[in-house]
């Protein structure tokens, strides 16, 4: 193999590498809810909080809905409103869970074999509000099964995400109206 093509495979392993390995992380001080139930979490969940980052730059109105493949994993479909392109958008995906079924600790695709961790946090007993995390302390999530949350639910998933050492100053308040 020449000395050109080394190099060329060692960028490639270099840019692809933390990609196919960032699905197994979470942040530091988080853990993944145990028990967790596939089957209660599915359906529609309407964003209520996220830290902002380019695929949801300027979305509102934006909903994440999980259901069923034939193989086993869970479709995802993630929907919003760019507010500066003035058009509706969609991404599908795929999840599947990093490990026991029974912890919240998922990896999701929407490009392919990279895979992002997503990782649920919090969550009520009755699978209406849930707290996502990413692999970091730069992806996190508040969801609700309606438009709107419960201020005490609000306080309560913004202080266990403090705790955790999120910027809960920097979350972008979706318009769900």
């Amino acid at each position: 193999m020449n000395q050109k093509k080394s190099f060329s495979i060692i960028v490639l392993l270099i840019v692809i590498l933390p990609f196919m390995f960032s699905c197994s992380s979470i942040p530091k001080a988080a853990t993944a809810v145990t028990p967790f139930n596939k089957d209660r979490y599915l359906g529609k969940w309407y964003e209520i909080a996220r830290m902002d980052f380019r695929f949801e730059k300027n979305m509102d109105h934006t909903t994440a809905e999980y259901s069923m493949r034939s193989d086993g994993k869970i479709k995802v479909v993630n929907r919003g409103f760019n507010t500066t392109k003035n058009k509706q958008k969609e991404a599908v995906g795929k999840a599947k869970f990093r490990g026991d079924n029974n912890v919240g600790a998922l990896k999701v695709s929407f490009f392919g074999p990279f895979y992002a961790a997503y990782n649920v946090i919090a969550i009520d007993d009755n699978y209406r509000y849930a707290l996502v995390a990413g692999k970091n302390l730069h992806y996190l999530w508040i969801l609700s099964r309606e438009k709107t949350i419960p201020e005490e639910i609000k306080n309560d998933y913004l202080k266990k995400a403090q705790a955790i050492g999120f910027k809960t100053g920097e979350l972008v308040w979706v318009k769900q109206d």
